[in-house]
């Protein structure tokens, strides 16, 4: 089925607004309707063309007329989020996230001119324990459930969205569960956590960390939507970067807290507004997480375009993150201690 009217949520965010530019840039699609409760900065609104943005809260049972008035056939919820604002922002988070998604269900399930849902959910919803398989598959459950946090809103979302999928079945469903999204554009917890002069880790960890660029988010989300591929899919770049090694390739200095520590130290970090560590996202950075991305590749036909590493290599390059101390000597200090550890054994 090619859509024909379009409505995406989350415009006024990165992922949410350029995605409705594509769509707009798109003649196969009649209308785009691009909704969030703020609108989209100037550049973005004047990036989005021909979409029209509909200041609306989702969370309000006026959705349902903004869907059936405009014959809406396909919606893109991207506006479910790991980035709250302001100091009263988990509380906002929670209610967009999850109230959000209940109510624009309720509203796609009233219209019968609904034919496709697309989801933008994440990996969160593996959790991050100790007890983790090296990769997780998409049917794969946590070993330790989330138990706050955007993770555990994530798991709420999925679970409301596979009822309406059972209450719709002819409503064609697919849920993305994304890594963690890197790039020179776009801007969340992870991206100011890796631009701080001093990176807080959790001492003696040393998490695995798969990333995705954002442009290759975009890409999966457009695939998704002008394409029929039911389904869930783990989706995220190719290969690993250990925390340590990430760190390294900004020019960070890294400086290991030990856990009873971290909860202090972030938030520190919190209170000064340079990032806004949840418990979730806390345990992420002990333990780390990476999925198999095998369905993405064969079944939905999707291969990202940029390596784990390759993204956030260009993050670091656009950014234009400058080294506090230079690479070259930090390796060479590091190589000349592992040698003459190793005459001491």
């Amino acid at each position: 089925m090619t859509p024909k009217v379009v409505l995406v949520t989350g415009v006024s965010r990165f992922l949410g607004g350029h995605l409705a530019a594509r769509f707009a840039a798109n003649p196969d699609i009649e209308r785009v309707l691009g909704v969030d409760t703020e609108p989209p900065p100037r550049d973005l609104l004047r990036r989005m063309g021909r979409a029209e943005f509909v200041r609306a809260d989702i969370r309000n049972p006026l959705i349902s007329k903004v869907i059936s008035t405009a014959n809406v056939d396909t919606v893109v919820h991207a506006s479910v989020t790991a980035n709250p604002a302001g100091p009263t922002g988990r509380t906002v988070m929670k209610e967009m996230n999850v109230i959000g998604t209940m109510q624009l269900l309720a509203a796609c399930q009233k219209s019968p001119k609904v034919q496709k849902l697309v989801v933008k959910s994440t990996s969160a919803v593996y959790g991050s324990s100790s007890r983790d398989p090296a990769v997780f598959t998409e049917d794969m459950g946590p070993k330790d459930l989330p138990s706050s946090g955007y993770a555990k809103d994530a798991v709420e979302v999925e679970g409301y969205v596979r009822g309406f999928g059972r209450r719709r079945p002819d409503v064609n469903v697919t849920t993305l569960r994304f890594t963690n999204f890197i790039g020179p554009r776009i801007d969340t917890v992870l991206t100011r956590y890796f631009a701080l002069p001093v990176v807080p880790t959790v001492l003696g960890y040393d998490a695995r960390v798969q990333l995705l660029h954002s442009e290759d988010a975009l890409a999966v989300l457009e695939r998704a939507t002008m394409h029929d591929l039911p389904g869930v899919f783990n989706v995220g770049g190719d290969g690993v970067l250990l925390l340590s090694q990430a760190i390294r390739r900004a020019g960070r200095l890294n400086l290991p807290v030990p856990s009873m520590a971290v909860p202090t130290v972030g938030g520190f970090f919190r209170s000064a507004r340079l990032v806004d560590f949840s418990p979730d996202q806390m345990r992420f950075l002990n333990w780390g997480r990476v999925v198999d991305t095998n369905l993405l590749k064969k079944e939905f036909g999707f291969t990202p375009r940029w390596t784990t590493q390759q993204a956030f290599d260009d993050y670091v390059n656009g950014r234009g993150l400058k080294p506090l101390i230079d690479p070259e000597t930090v390796e060479a200090a590091e190589r000349g201690i592992l040698d003459a550890a190793a005459r001491f054994r």
